[in-house]
């Protein structure tokens, strides 16, 4: 009997569009005969919807009516599974019985740990990162502040919100410049895909690039910007027993960061097909990460390699990570210092071109992904969480 794998991607997240694409990517690559694959789609307006039609990339291209042409849906559990019950009509009729979870969302209030607590209370297993582990990574403050106490290595930051800056930009600015020198670079705490980010050169750049950055957020962080640098990307597959680690990438940008257009909109002509089994989804244009001009593996010394894997294990256990997540790094080319950047808990593409070259294909990935979070599943099964004794019924007793 085949296990049926709900596929959730989607949701209100500025990523909206790049989740679909990853998720059309995990769908055509599950091993079809080990999975039933049952698509959820979050709209922006957070329904969930679910479809045969939610498999195929092209329905997406008007959104309103990929909605008005799939059944919206609500949830019930039912021994551990998740229940999807039609929305529409006089009665009740059940449309699917997931066993496990699989979100490849992005960004925030999807990524975040909000999708994951939604299925934490159902009880229904899930692949990749757990509340915590999702929202820390999300939060680039927090993270940083995590990896800080735990002695990684990170570029020196300050922090700002909305609040600070809007009741007084130059006291805000004189509060960055005490820690700070230009260059700096402003991040929104809880997005990715580099939506947002400013780099500030000027102090007469200041308010007007924050402003840009704080229409996305309501806290930023601000890191002293390494001019001379290379980006470096490790994938990292496990829980916090074992952790197993890809080949290394080196993103090529084109300009002073690597940019959204950069990672989503590259014509992939340097990334080939990449082990995608439709040309559609890869090595081309809205293919995602796949997409995306890189250099595998990047050209680094062994020492370096070697830093670069023990700190993306650490940092991995750090944050009690588990199933797929990519972990980026910088190097500072005048110090030749490594310092942790950021981690994505459900990276863009899963990663899957970063562990062809160790001979995992995309399908044995995401196996590998589902394997561990049925591990979880029956070690969390093991944990008592409430006890039989109800101090309410011992109230006014004497």
């Amino acid at each position: 009997m085949k296990t049926v794998v709900g596929v959730f991607f989607g949701g209100k997240s500025v990523e909206h569009e790049v989740s679909i694409i990853s998720a059309m990517q995990v769908i055509e690559n599950l091993d079809s005969e080990k999975y039933d694959i049952v698509p959820v789609y979050i709209s922006k307006d957070n329904k969930f919807y679910t479809s045969e039609l939610l498999t195929k990339v092209e329905e997406f291209r008007d959104l309103e009516e990929t909605k008005r042409m799939s059944n919206e849906v609500y949830f019930t559990s039912e021994d551990s599974k998740l229940v999807l019950n039609a929305k529409r009509g006089l009665f009740k009729k059940v449309l699917a019985k997931i066993d496990i979870a699989f979100p490849v969302v992005h960004g925030l209030n999807v990524e975040d740990g909000t999708l994951e607590g939604m299925l934490e209370m159902y009880n229904i297993p899930y692949v990749g990162c757990d509340v915590c582990a999702s929202a820390v990574g999300m939060n680039k403050i927090i993270f940083k502040k995590v990896l800080e106490a735990s002695k990684l290595p990170v570029v020196e930051y300050e922090t700002l919100n909305v609040e600070e800056f809007n009741e007084d930009a130059d006291m805000a600015y004189e509060k960055i410049t005490r820690t700070l020198s230009l260059p700096i670079i402003v991040k929104p705490a809880n997005l990715g895909s580099s939506v947002g980010i400013e780099v500030i050169k000027q102090k007469d750049e200041f308010k007007e690039k924050m402003q840009n950055v704080f229409a996305f957020c309501d806290s930023v962080l601000v890191e002293r910007c390494v001019t001379n640098l290379r980006e470096i990307n490790c994938s990292v597959l496990g829980n916090f027993v074992e952790q197993d680690v890809s080949v290394l990438e080196e993103p090529i940008k084109n300009d002073e960061i690597l940019s959204y257009k950069d990672k989503y909109m590259g014509d992939g002509s340097k990334s080939g097909k990449l082990g995608a089994k439709s040309s559609k989804l890869s090595g081309t244009k809205g293919s995602g990460m796949a997409s995306l001009s890189r250099k595998i593996p990047a050209e680094l010394t062994k020492s370096q390699e070697d830093e670069i894997y023990s700190l993306a294990k650490e940092t991995f256990k750090t944050l009690n990570c588990e199933g797929i997540s990519r972990i980026d790094f910088i190097i500072d080319g005048d110090s030749n210092k490594i310092y942790v950047n950021e981690i994505n808990t459900i990276p863009g593409s899963l990663s899957f071109y970063l562990w062809q070259p160790k001979g995992i294909s995309f399908s044995e990935l995401l196996d590998r992904a589902i394997r561990y979070a049925i591990k979880r599943k029956e070690r969390r099964d093991k944990i008592t969480y409430s006890t039989d004794v109800n101090i309410l019924n011992m109230t006014g007793k004497k």
